[in-house]
């Protein structure tokens, strides 16, 4: 039977995944959903609670995004998220127009009726605002509940059924109340016990593994040696044993000693079919001045596939190919529930393989996050160094390039990676940090090595350290300086070619986190 579960109606918001989270956190099953859901479809989930999420569109323009009056009718508490209270209210007899004033940013709310879902929060608390249409009436069957300077109505209930809405964003961390917000939803008011763990996610994903694949067929799973694939492996590797075979495909782009940890890991640990081919040559004559980001990851990715299939032609049996793909990789490729979210970057595992290499996708952690599925490698008893790996592009190293790939500059990055590395765990920040890694730049600088001045085939290395719950937003680290001088000084020192390195405080957004 499926856990209780709150349902997600995805209206199209840069925060939905966020939401999910912020569900989970509190061991609440939750599903995104799209805004047009049956509630069919929402009483097969066991759904307890719905909460709407935010999104771009306006309530009243034609073909704005809406769900079925009848799923707001369904006997659960309903939660509506700016573009979700707004619908809401809509639907039920109110009025949204645009605002006079827009709000974006922090903003005062003050609290005007300390209801359950408002019950722990400050009269005047700081809220996370992003939108520029508001509520202007309500149906006399709503009460408001909080205002902020600009908006009058920032929080609603209604007086007889479970509905309710807020204007601002508790999913988000500038939201200092959200957690007690969404904490009053789930419990106070959805009734959640707060049962669901991560170990549900290892019995339902092994069961549903074992449904898909059968009794007989073989699965090959594309092994990379980060957290995502190694995970997809050992939960493949639990659900049906020795029909699974692992392929790892070392295309010249991996950091240094890749192919070691992922050999003693698999082969030695868990004792799994590997097989490791050696394609490096192909793909870096394939990338031979090649220097749009694009183009990198279209051509990677389809060498991918053809190193794949032949590899796969040896290994008979097998119809299924394992991914490591992560729900962040979905949305990234525009391939969210609503299909509205845009394509930031390609990801070569999302979408079109299954036509490319004639078999079917397992994708186990298609719907987690990065955190859950480090949980869930702890409890397979995958290596610590796996577990907490940094993510790594599927691309590799070259999308941390900027420009050319050569071998000459692939070397160069990885000795200036190996610094970093090396002295971040030293000092203990590495694991106080989201993602580290270097990226090698495509401009000259002039330096001073010993009395002379160098300036031809030195390059400058740029240090990039992110912090970040879920990889959807991130903030540079705020690192001490002495340890990052440490760092500039030994690969200025050691990297033969490097005589300059800069340190990187985009946050992501407006930035991504990898270069390209």
């Amino acid at each position: 039977m499926r856990p209780p579960t709150i349902a997600i109606l995805d209206f199209g918001g840069q925060y939905v995944q966020l939401i999910a989270r912020r569900v989970r956190e509190n061991h609440v099953h939750s599903v995104i959903v799209p805004a047009a859901v049956t509630v069919e479809e929402l009483e097969r989930q066991n759904v307890v609670g719905l909460i709407l999420s935010g999104g771009p569109a306006s309530v009243y323009a034609a073909g704005a995004p809406r769900c079925s009056p009848e799923v707001l009718a369904l006997p659960v508490p309903v939660l509506g998220i700016c573009y979700g209270l707004q619908l809401a209210c809509h639907l039920l007899g109110g009025e949204v127009h645009a605002g006079e004033a827009r709000e974006f940013g922090r903003t005062v709310l003050e609290v005007l009726e300390p209801n359950v879902l408002l019950a722990h929060v400050p009269q005047q608390t700081s809220v996370w605002m992003s939108h520029g249409d508001v509520v202007t009436a309500l149906s006399p069957e709503f009460v408001p509940l909080a205002r902020t300077q600009h908006c009058p109505i920032a929080a609603v209930r209604h007086r007889s059924r479970p509905v309710y809405g807020v204007q601002f964003h508790p999913e988000v961390s500038h939201t200092p109340c959200g957690g007690q917000i969404i904490r009053n939803f789930l419990y106070d008011i959805c009734g959640c016990k707060g049962e669901w763990q991560v170990s549900s996610v290892i019995q339902d994903s092994v069961a549903a593994i074992r449904r898909q694949v059968g009794e007989k067929a073989r699965v090959i799973c594309g092994l990379s040696g980060g957290v995502d694939s190694s995970v997809t492996a050992a939960l493949i590797h639990q659900a049906i044993g020795d029909r699974l075979t692992c392929i790892f495909v070392d295309n010249g782009l991996m950091r240094n000693r890749e192919v070691d940890l992922v050999e003693s890991t698999f082969r030695q640990h868990f004792k799994v079919d590997l097989r490791v081919v050696d394609a490096g040559e192909r793909f870096l004559d394939k990338l031979e001045g090649v220097t749009d980001p694009q183009r990198k990851r279209t051509i990677i990715g389809h060498e991918f596939i053809e190193v794949f299939k032949n590899e796969a032609r040896t290994i008979p049996g097998a119809r299924f190919l394992a991914q490591g793909t992560l729900y962040p990789d979905v949305i990234e490729s525009g391939h969210g529930a609503a299909g509205q979210t845009a394509n930031i970057k390609l990801h070569h595992n999302v979408g079109g393989l299954p036509a490319d290499l004639g078999f079917e996708l397992v994708e186990p952690l298609r719907d987690l996050f990065k955190d859950e599925v480090r949980r869930v490698g702890e409890h397979l008893g995958l290596p610590e160094e796996i577990v907490w790996r940094h993510p790594f592009p599927g691309p590799g190293l070259a999308v941390r390039i900027a420009g050319a790939v050569t071998r000459d500059r692939l070397r160069l990055l990885r000795e200036a990676d190996d610094v970093l590395i090396e002295e971040i765990r030293s000092a203990g920040w590495y694991n106080k940090i989201a993602q580290a890694f270097c990226v090698l730049l495509p401009v000259s600088t002039v330096g001073v090595m010993g009395d002379d001045r160098s300036y031809a085939g030195q390059h400058v290395a740029a240090v990039r350290l992110v912090e970040s719950a879920d990889f959807m937003t991130a903030d540079w680290v705020h690192i001490d300086f002495e340890l990052l001088g440490r760092v500039a000084n030994r690969i200025m020192n050691e990297v033969e070619g490097i005589n300059r390195v800069v340190y990187d405080v985009s946050s992501k957004p407006p930035a991504t986190i990898e270069w390209e």
